[in-house]
């Protein structure tokens, strides 16, 4: 009988059921690819400019460790709206006031979700933290419960007690830090962060987390590390989210860090929330004025809410509320003091403001903000230089749409480079000096109507709790500034200190600020 093997002629060749099986595999794949192709050379298809992205890859081999700085360098060639490969996600990079604005307003809808990523899901409570949950039904709720009962300004206005307490004990902590020598440095960064962590916890949970106590069980010290851990790796460009099939090997170890953090941040809610159930609704008794939590353990309560409040739910707008009330107003008053004392003629500018407007026989209260706007500028100008998020939170697209005459492809991811924006020569006199000045009498504000100046983002996924932010920031600039003399440690220079930054999820200081205080007002003023 013939052997089938050797029954193979130049008809029929031995591998010839192989190719085909090959052919049938991929015939569809091919044809699907000529179909995208030359459907979309039909539609005449137009992407934003940018450099050819390398397989699998993409253009990640041109980013550094900095994303806003290597984001701004590409678009100095390829034009203030590009688009890279971020190995297989589309991103779409915004680098002009104009392109922000038609992102931001003229197609806010279509923008107003967020890419899913590794850091929203393993350290953000699966994106239920308000900055990267995607567009929807909690969303909506979660912003309409913030404006109308955790951040209105009667609530506000309600808890200013509680900053006018914790102002006044900061300031005195600082005098008390201070000596006759004029020589004792202070670590600027971690004293604010420590002031913004008593006023923060007061108003969210009616208590003050930062002294030791053997029955809170996060330390302060731990509570800022998971803080500052969160926040830098909110901004990491994790390869997992690059390239989503390799997200199980977890490459960097990031998704061990976050899970890492996230249960040590849990079980400090799980406390405050055990706290608040034993003893039921807890009020300040001498205001009579409930804490955030207790406004949120109500609302879960509530039957009308379109999604109910789960605890996970009230976990996560205590993560959004935290976290952006200690670090970001931290990092914001480090800069403004470290370009301060780089710049000791602006220090006595706003010193003669306060003196003028204010005098020195009492503190700074917030309605005096009104009456600063030299103190107004200096703020305006640390954001334009230092923004607290050197790039907005990620946006997506829900739908194909056209943006300046280029096709963006429905789920391209949108980054807007606000440090990109507030350094643009066309927009900026000088834009890499600090000059407050450049903002007296101009109408430019921070709370996203002027797309040269976006510190908070704009549209329908702009910070909420910038009003917050803003009174918080303002008004303990001014009383450090109007309550103290600042200088460098011993004989150190202004030329010497320097402006290096860390990226992450905010951009801090590589070193931290070490300043020493001097009183500058009637010593009796500094006692509680």
């Amino acid at each position: 009988m013939e052997d089938p093997a050797s029954s193979a002629t130049a008809d029929n060749p031995p591998n010839s059921v192989m190719w085909y099986s090959v052919l049938a595999f991929f015939l569809p794949v091919l044809l699907l690819f000529f179909h995208r192709h030359f459907s979309r050379n039909k539609l005449n298809y137009l992407p934003p400019p940018g450099p050819k992205p390398w397989p699998l890859i993409g253009n990640l081999n041109l980013l550094g460790e900095h994303l806003h700085l290597s984001f701004h360098s590409l678009s100095q060639k390829y034009g203030p709206l590009m688009q890279l490969k971020l190995g297989l996600n589309t991103m779409v990079v915004c680098s002009s006031a104009e392109v922000a604005e038609l992102f931001l307003k003229t197609h806010d809808l279509t923008f107003a979700t967020r890419p899913e990523i590794l850091a929203g899901k393993h350290a953000n409570y699966d994106y239920l933290v308000m900055p990267g949950a995607p567009y929807g039904p909690h969303l909506r709720q979660t912003r309409k419960i913030y404006k109308t009962e955790l951040l209105s300004p009667k609530r506000l206005a309600q808890f200013e007690y509680i900053r006018v307490e914790e102002r006044k004990a900061f300031m005195c902590k600082l005098c008390k830090l201070s000596s006759s020598s004029y020589s004792t440095p202070v670590h600027l960064k971690e004293r604010v962060f420590m002031f913004n962590l008593a006023i923060m916890s007061r108003m969210l949970f009616g208590k003050r987390y930062t002294e030791e106590d053997e029955n809170n069980v996060v330390t302060p010290k731990e509570l800022t590390e998971i803080v500052e851990e969160v926040f830098f790796l909110s901004g990491v460009l994790d390869i997992g989210d690059a390239i989503p099939w390799l997200a199980f090997l977890d490459l960097q170890g990031n998704v061990k860090r976050m899970k890492a953090a996230r249960k040590k941040i849990d079980k400090f809610y799980e406390h405050v929330l055990d706290e608040h159930e034993r003893h039921g609704k807890r009020k300040f008794k001498e205001r009579g004025t409930n804490d955030m939590v207790d406004v949120l353990l109500q609302l879960a309560d509530d039957p009308t809410l379109e999604v109910k409040l789960e605890r996970d739910h009230i976990k996560a707008s205590m993560q959004d509320l935290l976290f952006g009330g200690l670090e970001t107003a931290a990092v914001a008053l480090e800069w403004t003091m470290s370009e301060l004392l780089k710049n000791p003629e602006v220090i006595q500018k706003a010193t003669d403001e306060l003196d003028r407007v204010i005098g020195r026989s009492k503190w700074v209260e917030e309605k005096d903000i009104v009456n600063l706007p030299f103190i107004q500028a200096i703020v305006k100008e640390v954001m334009r230089l230092h923004p607290p998020l050197p790039c907005l939170v990620p946006h997506k697209a829900r739908e194909n749409c056209k943006v300046a005459g280029y096709d963006i492809l429905k789920n391209s991811r949108i980054v807007v480079n606000v440090w990109a924006i507030g350094r643009d020569p066309t927009l900026w006199e000088k834009p890499n000096e600090f000059y407050p000045e450049r903002f007296i009498g101009k109408e430019i504000d921070v709370i996203g109507r002027n797309f040269e100046l976006l510190p908070f983002g704009s549209g329908r996924r702009m910070c909420v709790g910038y009003a917050l932010g803003l009174k918080m920031v303002q008004s303990t600039l001014a009383n450090l500034l109007h309550g103290f003399e600042w200088k460098l440690p011993g004989d150190m220079k202004k030329e010497d200190l320097d402006m290096e930054e860390i990226s992450g999820g905010s951009t801090t200081r590589k070193n931290p600020l070490l300043v020493v205080p001097k009183p500058r007002l009637p010593l009796d003023l500094y006692s509680v």
